[in-house]
């Protein structure tokens, strides 16, 4: 399964986040061992009232040149594992997802 799918509204893309790391990065897409692919993230702050998933949406606004307002957790608040939704034009989202695919 695609760690990513275009909608009529952007694209729709699985996180596997980990928080309390000692930076902000992009590992790529990994498989896991359920076979489901996602991109693998890396965030310093912590999983408490949404700080983890404010830095990761602030971490991929810049990586993919969008705003923040441009990206949503749609699933998954408090999981690893998160669903987001990036509006936009999913064509260019998708390529610039395909650099993502490089860790950083």
């Amino acid at each position: 399964m695609p760690a990513f799918r275009l909608t009529a509204r952007g694209i729709e893309l699985i996180v596997r986040l980990t928080p309390r790391a000692a930076h902000d990065r992009i590992d790529g897409f990994e498989t896991g061992s359920d076979g489901q692919s996602h991109l693998a993230a890396r965030v310093r702050a912590v999983p408490e009232r949404g700080k983890a998933n404010v830095a990761l949406i602030a971490l991929l606004a810049d990586r993919l040149d969008l705003r923040k307002d441009d990206i949503a957790v749609i699933s998954g608040p408090t999981s690893r594992i998160k669903r987001l939704e990036i509006a936009g034009n999913p064509d260019d989202i998708a390529a610039k997802l395909q650099v993502l695919a490089v860790p950083s």
